[in-house]
């Protein structure tokens, strides 16, 4: 792995970090592949969360785009009660570690922080997310997104406050 690489795919990821803050939402879903996994597992003990969405239960299980889409329909038409109004966010990434992959794809193991303020009440998410990123012209293209969130005590519906 180059430091070419390693600094390519971490813009990429703060981008698409840039562009949930900024409600971008068509940019956003333009970072993932038509038929891209995305995965919010819920955590089955203190140490132990589901692995295979079809086997138990997750926050969010998209088994292609059209989730996301739908999610951002939802947002944008005030459809989404645990988004409105959306929350002032901010995405923090770090500890982001790129291994290419025989198959031509990269793998990209993140630690996260999103901080976030709706109607006055502040709170923080956290996590690691795990990326299957497809090069893709001169960027990459999200094949897979699985998220652990490790403070899985949620008061209201988990949204878009991750990365």
């Amino acid at each position: 792995m180059t430091q070419a690489l390693h600094f390519a795919v971490s813009q990429f990821l703060y981008q698409k970090a840039a562009l949930c803050d900024a409600y971008d939402w068509d940019a956003y879903l333009e970072l993932y592949d038509e038929d891209s996994e995305y995965h919010i597992p819920q955590w089955i003990d203190d140490h132990h969360y589901v692995t295979d969405p079809n086997q138990g239960l997750s926050y969010i299980y998209y088994a292609d785009r059209s989730g996301l889409e739908d999610r951002v329909f939802r947002i944008r038409t005030g459809k989404a009660a645990s988004a409105t109004p959306l929350p002032r966010t901010l995405h923090s990434m770090n500890n982001i570690q790129v291994t290419e992959l025989d198959s031509g794809l990269i793998e990209a193991q993140v630690a996260w922080q999103t901080l976030y303020n709706r109607q006055g009440l502040q709170g923080c998410f956290y996590g690691r997310s795990t990326y299957l990123l497809r090069p893709h012209q001169d960027s990459f293209r999200i094949r897979r997104q699985h998220i652990v969130l490790l403070n899985d005590k949620i008061d209201s519906v988990l949204d878009f406050y991750h990365v």
